[in-house]
Formats: structure tokens, C-alpha cells, sequence
């Protein structure tokens, strides 16, 4: 042990520089600054789904992955409207869920944001002709971004809803 201790101090350290800050990590990090300036808080958000075929839900949980890092930005997602500064509604709106999105939009405090997601969310989509429809989101309450996509990538899901952040203004 004596011997390798000496060796490494007679030879010094023999390894690479250390990297370069990622832009996109100092990005992320004036991202989260940015929002927390403006909220003094997390991003709250609130996800209905108001019958969907799931596509723009495994968008959204890609989010929360490593390389999104939703929640280190300082956007997540809540369990309850009470919490939430945005709802972000996915499919188009069954006749079985229009009165739970109502009653979810109502428990959302003001100011309140409503982003319809993905293209069954915006017209309806593939189910738009179906009788166990209402349609798009904006039928049954009122949208403040409409994400189109089939379904959206997470990266404009993302924008999307910083967009509307910038918006709203402080």
C-alpha cells in the first residue's frame, strides 16, 4: 500500500481535464431560475386524461426521464387541481369524462392555464366522428394553447408549456 502511495505521489496525477460545462445543463438550470423567479415555486402541473389512446401520456411520463429532467427544471406534476397551475388535457373529451374535467377545471385556482395536448386533445382526432365524443377540449372548457402532434414529441410538450408560461407573464 506504502508502495503505491509513494508512486502516486512521485508520478503526480495522469488523468484528462475535466469537461466543459454542457450547455444544455447551464440551459436547464437558467430554465429552472427562470421559473422559480417568476413563480417563486415549482411549475404545478395537473394532467387529465379525458379519454386519450395513451400515445400523448408515454410523451409525458418521457418528461420526467434522465435526459428531460422535468422535475429538476422545476415543473411537476400534482396529484390534485388544487395544486396546479396548469392543466394539460389529453384526448379528446368522452361523454364519461366531461363532467370530471369540468369539476377538475372549477377546482383549479386562478389564474388558471389549460393546455389541450396532442391532436385528438386540439380536434378531436381519429374519435372525433365517434358518438362517445363530445370533441376537442376547447368544447367543454377553455384552452390557452392548443399542442398538436400524434402524439407530440416530449421536447415540444415542453416548449409548449414554457411558451405559455412566458405568456402569462409574472
Amino acid at each position: 500500500m506504502l508502495k503505491t502511495l509513494w508512486q502516486i505521489h512521485r508520478i503526480g496525477v495522469v488523468t484528462e481535464p475535466a469537461p466543459a460545462a454542457d450547455a444544455q445543463l447551464l440551459a436547464q438550470a437558467q430554465l429552472a431560475a427562470q421559473i422559480r423567479a417568476r413563480l417563486g415555486r415549482a411549475l404545478c402541473i395537473r394532467h387529465v386524461d379525458a379519454g386519450s389512446c395513451n400515445g400523448c401520456e408515454l410523451e409525458i411520463h418521457a418528461l420526467n426521464n434522465p435526459l428531460y429532467n422535468l422535475e429538476g427544471q422545476g415543473v411537476r406534476f400534482v396529484a390534485s387541481p388544487r395544486h396546479a397551475d396548469v392543466l394539460l388535457v389529453t384526448g379528446p373529451v368522452s361523454r364519461n369524462m366531461a363532467a370530471a374535467l369540468r369539476s377538475t377545471y372549477e377546482a383549479t385556482p386562478a389564474p388558471k392555464l389549460v393546455v389541450a395536448l396532442g391532436d385528438c386533445g386540439c380536434t378531436g382526432g381519429v374519435f372525433a366522428a365517434s358518438s362517445a365524443v363530445l370533441g376537442p377540449v376547447a368544447r367543454v372548457i377553455p384552452v390557452d394553447l392548443s399542442v398538436p402532434g400524434c402524439p407530440p414529441e416530449p421536447s415540444r410538450i415542453l416548449q409548449a408549456i414554457l411558451s405559455l408560461l412566458a405568456r402569462a407573464g409574472p
